[in-house]
């Protein structure tokens, strides 16, 4: 649902195609310019007693969604990865949280050109310490699940359109 790596043009990018099988791959620039249909592994962060998740604040320079909250841990899978090893590198890289298996809830189409993506969802419990990615990540918080839905709910809340979406996804399946 994110991209937490830092903007880079050349890093190569697995594409899919609108029904999910991937087809090859290009640099992230122009999967950005051009609008190709990619993927993300994402992962929400919910405390050990299930009654929290964590929210960050984007960094004001990302080149998707900058400045917006999300609670999806993620970004684009790379060419040659698997969405779950997306998943669990991104969440190493962007909360600093190792050691710990996501485990797969479902995949979510987002198509909003130009972003056309794969959301490959994934979970983890944890309360360990989060430590920041700080050229992606600005700020963030523990949120319980009740308030979280209400920014879900309210499309004028500050959350990024594609992890709405999920986290709505997510309380009509589970909560």
């Amino acid at each position: 649902m994110n991209d937490p790596e830092p903007v880079n043009g050349d890093e190569l990018v697995a594409l899919y195609d609108e029904s999910g099988a991937v087809t090859g791959s290009a640099p992230r620039a122009e999967v950005r310019a051009r609008g190709l249909w990619h993927a993300a592994g994402v992962v929400l962060v919910r405390s050990v007693d299930g009654r929290s998740a964590y929210v960050h604040l984007r960094a004001p320079d990302k080149d998707v969604f900058p400045g917006a909250y999300d609670c999806w841990a993620g970004g684009v899978v790379a060419a040659g990865e698997t969405p779950a090893e997306c998943a669990s590198r991104e969440l190493a890289e962007e909360l600093g949280i190792r050691g710990v298996t996501p485990i797969p809830l479902y995949t979510l189409v987002f198509d909003e050109p130009p972003i056309r993506c794969h959301n490959f969802a994934f979970e983890v419990r944890w309360d360990g310490p989060v430590v920041h990615q700080p050229e992606e990540i600005v700020d963030g918080r523990w949120m319980p699940l009740d308030e979280l839905r209400r920014w879900a709910e309210d499309p004028a809340s500050p959350l990024v359109p594609d992890g709405r979406l999920g986290v709505l996804e997510w309380f009509r399946r589970y909560d």
